[in-house]
């Protein structure tokens, strides 16, 4: 995968005159919250004002976020008319979208569609997987495979069909096969780095403004184990 630019510590995957795609680190957070920690929009902003020179405010749309535990593929939109197109993409599922993830526990099957309904806590931040609906759930499917079987784990391969919040991370908890780090859902240890072994690898959409079709692949973050896969 060709590296557009690392520069400010920012590893940016695809860059144009529309969208911007960054591969996000461990404890990154997309957009400001209300710990005050300075957001990756900002230093995308930064970024951008500094290689084109830019004068006054940079514009710079957030498309969607990912978890602040969690690694890889952010889409920013450089324009008002490709933020607008962008949200439409993802909000009507017409992006493709791989994660990795490493289990310490084999899921029971080396490939299966999950399909629970998710309740969303919002006083601890977590979503509970069901099998069958309860009041104010939602439905959430995905697909996984066993990708590679490491030594003390198994990378699985995921893709999603719906966008719920702690998707993955609840659903994988669900069949007993929680990921490696995450405290929050079930793990039995903490990741040194704080974060947890999830990974956005891969994001397939058309281009909200040249209708080109785009793949965006991200490495993954070095470490031992994801090195091992």
């Amino acid at each position: 995968m060709k590296i557009v630019s690392n520069k400010n510590n920012l590893q940016v995957l695809h860059e144009d005159n529309h969208l911007i795609v960054v591969n996000k680190r461990v404890g990154d957070i997309v957009q400001g919250d209300k710990t005050g920690d300075k957001p990756l929009s900002d230093v995308v902003k930064e970024y951008i004002k500094d290689k084109y020179n830019k004068p006054g405010e940079v514009f710079l749309g957030v498309v969607h976020r990912l978890d602040r535990p969690t690694t890889g593929i952010v889409v920013f939109a450089r324009t008002s008319k490709a933020l607008t197109r962008m949200n439409e993409l993802f909000s009507n599922r017409e992006t493709q979208k791989t994660y990795w993830c490493i289990v310490k526990n084999k899921p029971s099957k080396p490939e299966d569609k999950l399909v629970h309904f998710l309740k969303r806590n919002e006083k601890n931040n977590t979503s509970k997987a069901h099998l069958k609906e309860v009041p104010e759930s939602k439905l959430a499917s995905l697909d996984y495979k066993i990708i590679k079987e490491l030594n003390n784990y198994f990378a699985l391969e995921i893709n999603l069909h719906t966008g719920r919040h702690h998707q993955i991370r609840a659903q994988l908890t669900a069949i007993g096969s929680p990921i490696k780090g995450d405290l929050k859902y079930g793990f039995d240890r903490s990741n040194p780095d704080g974060g947890i072994h999830l990974h956005a690898r891969k994001l397939v959409f058309t281009h909200p403004v040249t209708k080109e079709n785009i793949e965006i692949i991200a490495p993954t973050p070095d470490d031992v184990i994801w090195n091992a896969v």
